[in-house]
């Protein structure tokens, strides 16, 4: 008999024998009798029967339970595999069903549903019994299985309230009172902006600024001799800071465009203009540098009526002041042209209600945490107010002027920089007061929650888009095996992807040599904003691929030196610091820290590092070149040599360098010589005008005409192409 039957028939006699004794027990009145199982036979498979022992009861109960429950799981998985019976012939189906779940609905086995996706264009060597299929794909395994579908009827997902902050209504004219005016000052880079705005202010922030050079958006109130408040925005005129130009028109009255009188009209310049344009803000023309011998305002003018800006002068609405900003001349009459514009503009806010602002740069300190320079708009911003902007939040717990100085209170028209803040919001980003944290807690919930429904609904059309895709690579490997069965099919399939099976995925995916992994922080939000934005213009990916591992502001952290080893990446930072004991790490760890104050330079070091990255590439340079005149043959041993008689017509044959055979200009044959012999001595060198002959390190026949190249290899370091436009 089969040792396998008779262990299971000694398994169920045992089992059989465990209920009787359950039943037994239940049975009596009297618990404190034990049983114990005794053979039938002296045959180890008998039969069992009851027989009185000291056996501990729970232990003689538990086990029969346990049997009982193994019997009842295997009662329930049979049910579970029993076929629903359907109802006429329809089955009810419900977007995003598995296969098993579509099996158990149509009252078939999952066999039966993988054999109907032979129609389809599923992989099925991916498809498992939890694998979800598409709607369109359900419908058709249900009509190809002679059946009828109806859609279950759907929960209608509730739509979520919009609980969003919105700016106020416009306010009654009554309640409207004068404000100072917003003036940006815009320009090409090094036309004298920030020189204007010190002269302006009396301070010298020029001096400060690194190489001269405006970073970011500065904000400050400057008061006029007559009394009148004007607040200015001074914006970079660099070509990466071409997004700070615009927040700064967009949240300004007047545009203060600075020429320098010598250089005339730059890229930078007509970008000002289309930024004043696109905002709608009338402008006001400083040709600044008229102190300079070379200084030619008039050819200025004439310049700027092929960008429709028209001075008075010429019949047009735009006043044009000559000043030089270094010496202070003529600057009183540029501010009080600056004033006679704001008087006509009429410019009025309202001071009450709750708090409107733009962003106009943000940054975080090390000792304050995130900080925001603002300008109101509207109502008076106040310590406690809660402060809404992008997705996060402020509770105000303290209020700066630009000279860092606490205010109690802000009004429209003012720049103040807010502390308080959650997380950094994004420079550009609208402030609105709401009634209580837990309002703001709302709104910032209800903006990240779009967000990610609107990232779904892109992902989604990736999706689509990737599946499309491999529908149609599908069908073409169908096409392919068209005239197999799906049987062989599948065996066809196993075959080509039999190797992937037992492949391992490597527990660390080495980074490619060629690929430049990079760490940005910046100390604004608008700085690091300008970086990448010069970042996205990079297109040289065939050649070195650039990967942006983290960006963010603030000084350099461990966490950002952890993050550039395991990515085996370079930290970037501009206008931040790295103390000491950040610097030993990285030192210790290997990682390049490269710190800068001037935009430009730090692109010129990304770009260096890029060509470091790059693979060298192999010049050949031309020794010298030889014609063959004539060939013959030589024996050494059984072997028969090929050898050419030729000339040297250009430079020298040098018997240590590389050669090619060259036939009707194509290359037949690389590599070196095997001999090299002039009036059958034996050579190293060959010049112009010599005659020799040499033979191959290869058996290759020489036909009369071959031209013979003489040449060496160098290693030459390739630069990138790339060019970010300044």
């Amino acid at each position: 008999m089969n040792r396998g039957l008779l262990l299971r028939f000694e398994n169920l006699v045992q089992l059989r024998g465990a209920c009787q004794q359950l039943r037994a027990l239940s049975s009596r009145e009297v618990c404190g009798a034990q049983w114990k199982p005794v053979q039938l036979s002296a045959h180890p498979m008998g039969s069992l029967l009851l027989h009185p022992q000291l056996w501990p009861k729970h232990r003689l109960i538990n086990g029969a339970l346990s049997q009982c429950r193994h019997l009842a799981t295997k009662e329930e998985t049979k049910n579970k595999r029993k076929k629903i019976p359907l109802a006429g012939g329809e089955v009810e189906i419900r977007q995003k069903m598995t296969v098993e779940e579509l099996a158990q609905a149509m009252g078939k086995d999952i066999d039966h549903v993988y054999e109907a996706l032979l129609y389809t264009d599923i992989n099925l060597d991916s498809v498992e019994p939890d694998s979800i299929l598409r709607e369109d794909h359900i419908k058709m395994i249900v009509q190809k299985s002679g059946m009828k579908y109806k859609s279950a009827k759907l929960k209608e997902e509730k739509e979520r309230k919009n609980t969003d902050a919105v700016k106020r209504p416009p306010a009654d004219p009554a309640v409207l009172t004068p404000r100072p005016p917003v003036v940006t000052i815009l320009g090409h880079v090094d036309h004298g902006k920030t020189t204007l705005l010190d002269s302006l202010r009396k301070t010298q922030v020029a001096s400060m600024e690194a190489g001269g050079i405006t970073q970011h958006i500065g904000a400050f109130i400057v008061h006029m001799p007559s009394g009148e408040k004007i607040t200015f925005l001074d914006t970079p005129g660099h070509a990466a800071f071409s997004a700070m130009r615009a927040r700064g028109t967009n949240v300004t009255d007047i545009v203060i465009l600075v020429v320098a009188a010598e250089d005339g009209v730059m890229q930078q310049t007509i970008e000002s203009i289309q930024h004043a344009k696109n905002a709608g803000v009338p402008l006001i023309l400083a040709i600044n540098k008229c102190d300079k011998p070379e200084a030619d305002p008039e050819r200025v003018k004439k310049e700027l009526l092929a960008h429709d800006v028209v001075c008075e002068e010429f019949g047009g609405d735009v006043q044009a002041v000559n000043i030089s900003a270094l010496k202070g001349e003529n600057l009183l009459v540029l501010a009080e042209a600056t004033v006679a514009l704001a008087e006509m503009l009429e410019l009025k806010a309202d001071a009450t209600g709750l708090v409107e602002g733009t962003v106009i740069e943000s940054r975080k300190d090390k000792g304050k945490g995130p900080l925001t320079t603002a300008i109101i708009q509207r109502g008076t911003l106040r310590k406690g107010c809660v402060l809404v902007a992008g997705k996060t939040w402020a509770k105000v717990r303290f209020l700066f002027d630009e000279n860092g100085k606490a205010v109690d209170a802000a009004s429209p028209g003012i720049p103040v920089e807010i502390m308080g803040w959650k997380e950094s919001p994004s420079a550009g980003d609208e402030i609105l007061e709401v009634e209580s944290e837990q309002r703001a807690q709302e709104v910032v919930a209800w903006r990240t929650y779009v967000e990610q429904q609107e990232k779904m609904k892109k992902d989604l059309e990736v999706i689509e888009a990737k599946q499309k895709e491999h529908r149609l690579e599908y069908e073409k490997q169908q096409q392919k095996l068209a005239h197999l069965t799906w049987r062989q099919r599948k065996a066809v399939r196993y075959k080509a992807n039999k190797h992937l099976m037992f492949s391992r995925p490597k527990e660390r995916t080495e980074m490619d040599e060629n690929t430049l992994s990079l760490i940005v922080k910046g100390d604004v939000d608008g700085s690091v904003e300008a970086i990448l934005n010069i970042l996205d213009t990079y297109d040289c990916e065939d050649k070195c691929k650039l990967d942006i591992v983290y960006f963010g502001m603030g000084d350099i952290s461990e966490n950002d030196i952890n993050l550039a080893e395991a990515f085996n990446g370079v930290i970037f930072g501009f206008g931040v610091k790295a103390n000491e004991s950040i610097k030993k790490l990285a030192d210790k760890k290997g990682i390049k820290i490269k710190l800068h104050n001037i935009i430009y330079k730090l692109i010129e070091d990304l770009k260096e590092e890029l060509n470091s990255r790059l693979p060298p590439t192999v010049v050949e340079t031309t020794i010298g070149e030889a014609s063959v005149l004539d060939t013959f043959s030589v024996t050494v041993g059984k072997n028969k040599i090929p050898v050419a008689g030729c000339r040297v017509h250009k430079g020298l044959l040098d018997r240590r360098m590389k050669f090619k055979l060259i036939r009707n200009r194509d290359v037949i044959w690389k590599g070196c010589l095997s001999s090299l012999k002039h009036h059958k001595d034996d050579v190293q060198v060959i010049k112009t005008g010599m005659d020799c002959g040499l033979s191959l390190d290869q058996n290759l026949e020489f036909r009369i005409g071959d031209e013979i190249i003489c040449y060496e290899e160098n290693e030459v370091q390739q630069t990138t192409s790339w060019d970010p436009g300044f």
